[in-house]
């Protein structure tokens, strides 16, 4: 019971410290999803990341990593190893530190967010359970176009320009339930039922300014696009350890999800300061990819974890609402494919040893192509480059209880003159709370 008040606390400590970190202000403005990038702005915004505490850390693989006493959701079938007799919380949330730079103009930002939710369970031997929450994407951002010179008004010789304000909030979250089942031998397989739901919008406003100044005097347009949409994901995954010496395991992993047309409708709503309206509506619009994964981790008894991962994610087939000049259909050829390469490692220099010797070091790279596209031209590619350690919450010498911290410098990399370049600094926390809830004890 005292256990369970200490890690009670200590989640109230945390999110208490999210709601002040939340409060300061930042040269942006700040999303409620922790998201202030422009490129959030196209396709479905951006994607987030997976990973949990631990695995952060390690560049976000997962794929063959198989770990008794953690969740692993990037590979449902993980799960078949959850430890017996324990109940498994996995707490995690992010700060991010951003600069953002185009050409000679630069910006500011920084947020936080909590990141997941995810519970586990052992249900008997072999089949493991894990359910929760996080994201799948996030919307958010505030930007003012370049202003274009449209004339000189009057004997005054005004200059009127005419540019852009663009807004947008959003974005998908993802509840999911899994189950992990050891089918033969060593195979297991696993699958994610995950619900999505969000909102996506996005607003454009005219604005005509006279020698810098914003006036009323011109017939202005404003537009709205938005869907609110709901759908199923549908992952499954293996996983096959083989046992190299008497010390040593080399654990394989696959995945591929589901992709699948959503069945919500996107509508285009476009006013002018004249009082005129026009309403127009995309049929179902919006598609999820099928995907495709394979990785490997490599276990050194149980000080060193190496893990590699390969994603690829089939998006160039899937549609987004685009406005013509008299419609607003889907359409594609505004996405490509997506793939990712990852790899990281764990060192623990002794599982039972004193404290300092059961801290888990953890480093990792990941690089992303982007599967989004930007007024033709390729998105951003993602670099990351991750360091983190992995502190036993109490003193005993079996580690089941766990404050993660990471440091993950990323760099979303220009594709074409003129586009932004964005740099962060993130700051990942997570807590593994494991505890034995079905233990029986006997009276003697």
């Amino acid at each position: 019971m005292k256990t369970a008040s200490r890690h009670i606390l200590a989640l109230l400590a945390l999110l208490l410290a999210q709601c002040l970190f939340c409060g300061k202000s930042s040269v942006a403005s700040a999303q409620t999803n922790g998201c202030n990038s422009p490129y959030s702005r196209f396709g479905l915004g951006l994607l987030t990341d997976q990973p949990q505490g631990f695995n952060k850390s390690m560049g976000g693989v997962g794929l063959g990593v198989r770990i008794g006493n953690r969740i692993n959701t990037i590979n449902p079938a993980s799960y078949s190893a959850i430890d017996s007799l324990s109940f498994i919380m996995d707490i995690g949330m992010k700060a991010s530190f951003g600069q953002m730079k185009q050409g000679g103009t630069r910006a500011g930002v920084k947020n936080a967010t909590l990141d997941y939710v995810h519970l586990g369970m052992r249900l008997a031997r072999g089949l493991g359970l894990s359910l929760g929450f996080m994201p799948y994407t996030n919307i958010g951002y505030s930007f003012y176009s370049n202003d274009q010179t449209i004339g000189v008004v009057g004997n005054s010789e005004r200059t009127v320009t005419n540019g852009n304000l663009y807004d947008g909030d959003g974005g998908l979250d993802l509840a999911y339930v899994g189950l992990g089942w050891k089918v033969y031998r060593n195979l297991s397989i696993g699958a994610n039922v995950g619900f999505l739901w969000g909102k996506y919008d996005h607003d454009i406003t005219q604005i005509f300014k006279e020698d810098g100044i914003s006036s009323s005097t011109y017939s202005a347009t404003f537009k709205n696009i938005h869907s609110a949409m709901k759908t199923f994901k549908l992952d499954f995954g293996a996983q096959y350890p083989i046992r190299l010496t008497r010390q040593d395991w080399l654990t394989v992993g696959v995945t591929a999800g589901i992709g699948h047309k959503i069945a919500q409708d996107a509508t285009l709503v476009i006013y002018t300061s004249n009082g005129d309206s026009t309403l127009y509506t995309a049929s179902k619009p919006f598609d999820l990819p099928f995907s495709f994964a394979g990785g490997a981790a490599w276990q050194h008894k149980n000080t060193l974890l190496v893990a590699a991962d390969f994603q690829h994610e089939l998006w160039s087939n899937c549609r987004m609402p685009i406005e013509t000049a008299t419609s607003f259909v889907p359409m594609k050829g505004y996405f490509k494919n997506k793939t990712k390469i990852a790899a990281g490692a764990q060192w623990m220099p002794n599982p039972f040893g004193k404290y300092w010797q059961r801290i888990q070091y953890r480093a990792g790279i990941n690089f992303t192509t982007p599967y989004l596209k930007v007024n033709g031209n390729d998105g951003p590619n993602e670099l990351s480059m991750c360091i983190g350690v992995g502190l036993p919450i109490t003193n005993r010498w079996n580690n089941r209880s766990v404050a993660n911290f990471g440091l993950q410098w990323m760099r979303r990399s220009a594709s074409a003159p003129g586009m932004i370049t964005e740099n962060y600094l993130l700051l990942n926390f997570g807590f593994t709370f494991n505890e034995r809830w079905f233990m029986k004890y006997k009276i003697q």
